[in-house]
């Protein structure tokens, strides 16, 4: 099992972005961050770098159950959601995949919630790809 899921989308980076972020907002999670790693590259290395966003998002509602089941759980909160522009004009779209990340707690009581959680991040990729 990867630490990520994936799908690959022929579409403007912007709207990428955009389409992202409404398919969270519809499986319950708000956009909390956004990175702008192009940018911050620059600025804090003057390298290039394609164009690279991290979408820091959140379920307050499985959030909340995670903080009550393990009250350390919050280091590995919010979920991450990467777009990043590739060279064939193509954009990628990865999501963290939970299942993965909660198996390092070793906390039974947080792999129903990781669970529900993975689904929905499965939900925006697959509907990311069908569009």
């Amino acid at each position: 099992m990867s630490y990520y899921f994936s799908t690959i989308v022929k579409d403007d980076f912007d709207n990428v972005v955009d389409k992202t972020t409404g398919l969270l907002q519809k499986e319950g999670f708000g956009v909390l961050t956004q990175i702008d790693m192009q940018q911050t590259l620059k600025k804090k290395l003057d390298v290039d770098f394609n164009r690279y966003k991290i979408l820091g998002a959140c379920n307050p509602q499985f959030a909340y159950k995670a903080l009550q089941a393990e009250n350390k759980i919050g280091t590995m909160l919010p979920c991450n959601v990467i777009i990043q522009e590739l060279v064939n004009g193509t954009v990628e779209v990865a999501a963290v995949n939970p299942m993965q990340s909660m198996q390092a707690v070793k906390n039974p009581a947080l792999e129903a919630i990781a669970n529900d959680v993975t689904n929905k991040l499965k939900n925006v990729i697959k509907n990311l790809s069908d569009k």
